[in-house]
């Protein structure tokens, strides 16, 4: 009884890896978050460090 449930979970577990590969929620969001010159990850609304002179 607990290999079936055992079973049962890891199957449901690869279903969902599989479904969550296939489309990540919040995907566009990341990429929009992005600085368009240097590629890296804006945090914040104000202009990347780039933009600002900063290395």
């Amino acid at each position: 009884m607990i290999v079936k449930s055992v079973f049962l979970f890891l199957a449901f577990m690869v279903v969902l890896g599989i479904f969550g590969k296939w489309r990540f929620p919040g995907q566009k969001t990341l990429a929009a978050a992005k600085c368009p010159k240097c590629q890296r990850f804006r945090i914040g609304k104000g202009p990347c460090a780039c933009e600002k002179g900063k290395p």
